[in-house]
């Protein structure tokens, strides 16, 4: 519960962040316009699909991080556990 913690909570505040900062500058109805013309997203769903994503590639990120640094003996007992008999 700590290690999913310490991945979501992070990625959250910088996706809140993100998401401030691009829609000050994008409006979403503009980039559906873009985009996907022929779908009906509202404002609201935009900002949220847009927060969603940021969300998503920031926990990503996080993830891979947390991978990326366990150490080589963590690495090597979850390979050993899978093969006990």
């Amino acid at each position: 519960m700590q290690r999913a913690g310490a991945i979501l909570w992070p990625s959250f505040f910088v996706a809140g962040v993100i998401t401030t900062v691009f829609f000050a500058y994008v409006d979403p109805e503009a980039l559906r316009d873009i985009t996907f013309p022929s779908l009906k997203v509202s404002r609201m769903l935009g900002y949220s699909l847009g927060f969603f994503l940021f969300w998503l590639a920031t926990s990503s990120s996080s993830l891979f991080t947390w991978i990326l640094l366990r150490s080589s003996r963590q690495v090597r007992r979850g390979f050993s556990s899978g093969n006990k008999s």
